[in-house]
């Protein structure tokens, strides 16, 4: 009798407690991972048993932490070492499965330059691009691009290691800076140079694969609200993209998988201009943490067919594509101050209150009391509806937020709802700097809601109590100041 399969997560907070979520759906047992400073995060009382280990980045000590376990399959999650074929051959040599494509092939498309060889080989378009050899000058390189440029990071993604260059004079600096940051989060300081288009959509294909060549788009997504290369709101299907442009995508994807017979879960990235030209601009071999407005117009649990697919490798889990049913829509809640640059706002979350309600998920990875630190992404949730159509999908998110509470850090709250009441993106005519262009005068107003909570908070400290961590109230005056949180929200102190 073959041994009951079991998952460690390689990963932590909001993808970890979604993954988990799966895991026990399937009758699948759970290992979660804990890195020195996180023991307060929300994965680690949500898996079925928990492994210390050095660092996030320790593939050594994940793959132990794997053994020690007795665990099967390692899913990466995103982010960390989930596009680290060194990490796949040390999961494998190990005898561990791991679920996600094969290193082989991280190798060719997780890598933003190899793949980007690849992807023109096939005769998808890609922008004019440089790479940065070790003791080439820079500025030759950047001669064979022009300016405006992006550096990036060939590792990883989140916006992290990318830097935009107006000037020469800018290069030498912005690339040491972008490299520092690639090597911080990633462990690797690859850059290469990338013509910079102006006003893109940022329009992404989720494909599956089987491992041999067959495999399935899943329809676009429309990532182009982001602020610093970071997106913050994503819906799918993309709003207003011809059908002709969207037939291209497709194609220009499947032939991706068919050449490099990718397994598993991945998406391929594109940016398209005003004029409905479109661009490859890379593979994220992982899921990708906007994952679920996929699952909700198609109705699939794309961590389930991940899974699926590890424990039968052989198999075809997807062969046809599913019908898109509707429009979802997902933004990130993040701890930090939209109207100081974003900075981080860590804290502790005193009161927390998520929507409900028809057509609304939240995926989670903070829970009440917990301490938000800022050695880690600084995010806290996706809020994510789904409507028959965009208009009330909009109206839902507005909903939605309106509806949550989170108390003791600052965060992005009302960012993300003045965006559900922001006229262009109403009518869905944005592009990847448009957060940056035209909504840098942000300034948060309180919400009704916010006011009936900050005159309770006024009524509770008058009367001498304060909310508890448990959410009731106390006369003997709990450690929870019933102000904080509302400094950000445009309240008068």
């Amino acid at each position: 009798m073959a041994a009951q399969p079991k998952v460690l997560v390689a990963n932590r907070s909001e993808i970890a407690c979604r993954i988990f979520q799966t895991c026990r759906e399937m009758g699948i047992s759970t290992v979660g991972v804990v890195a020195p400073g996180d023991e307060e995060a929300r994965h680690v009382t949500y898996a079925d048993e928990v492994q210390e280990v050095t660092s996030y980045l320790d593939p050594e000590s994940l793959v132990q932490a794997a053994l020690r376990s007795r665990s099967s399959l390692i899913h990466p999650g995103y982010g960390f070492l989930s596009e680290r074929s060194f990490f796949v051959k040390k999961v494998e040599e190990a005898g561990l499965s791991f679920i996600g494509p094969r290193s082989e092939t991280m190798d060719l498309m997780g890598g933003k330059i190899a793949a980007k060889d690849l992807a023109a080989q096939q005769g998808v378009p890609v922008l004019p691009w440089a790479r940065v050899k070790k003791g080439e000058n820079i500025q030759e390189a950047a001669k064979k691009v022009g300016f405006p440029l992006l550096l990036k990071a060939s590792a990883g993604g989140g916006g992290k290691g990318m830097r935009r260059v107006d000037r020469p004079q800018d290069l030498e600096e912005a690339a040491e800076s972008a490299s520092a940051e690639a090597i911080s989060a990633f462990g690797d300081g690859t850059l290469f140079l990338e013509r910079y288009l102006a006003r893109p959509r940022h329009i992404e294909i989720q494909i599956f694969g089987d491992g041999a060549g067959n495999g399935v788009h899943l329809h676009e997504r429309d990532c182009s609200l982001q602020r610093r290369h970071q997106k913050i709101w994503e819906e799918a299907t993309a709003p207003h993209l011809d059908q002709k442009v969207k037939d291209g995508l497709f194609e220009a994807a499947l032939k991706l998988i068919k050449k490099t017979q990718y397994r598993n879960a991945g998406t391929i990235e594109f940016l398209v201009d005003e004029d409905g030209q479109f661009y490859f601009l890379e593979m994220n071999t992982r899921l990708q943490v906007e994952h679920p407005v996929t699952e909700l117009v198609t109705g699939l649990d794309l961590v389930h067919c991940q899974i699926e697919q590890a424990l039968q490798p052989k198999s075809s889990v997807l062969r046809h594509t599913p019908e898109a049913r509707g429009h979802a829509i997902e933004v990130r809640l993040y701890a930090e101050d939209a109207a100081q640059g974003f900075i981080p706002t860590p804290g502790r979350v005193e009161r927390l209150r998520w929507p409900t309600g028809a057509g609304i998920r939240v995926d989670s990875g903070i829970e009440e009391g917990q301490s938000v630190g800022a050695q880690y992404d600084s995010m806290l949730a996706k809020i994510i509806v789904h409507a028959p159509n965009r208009d009330l999908a909009i109206a839902r998110m507005k909903f939605a937020l309106e509806e949550t509470v989170v108390l003791g850090l600052g965060t992005n709250q009302s960012y993300l709802l003045a965006l559900t009441q922001e006229s262009k993106v109403l009518a869905g005519k944005v592009y990847t700097g448009f957060l940056g262009a035209e909504m840098q005068g942000f300034s948060p107003k309180p919400s009704e809601t916010d006011l009936q909570l900050w005159l309770a908070a006024q009524a509770a400290s008058m009367e001498g109590v304060s909310f508890s961590g448990d959410g009731h109230r106390s006369s003997k005056g709990s450690e929870i100041s019933p102000w904080t949180g509302f400094a950000r929200k445009g309240f008068p102190f």
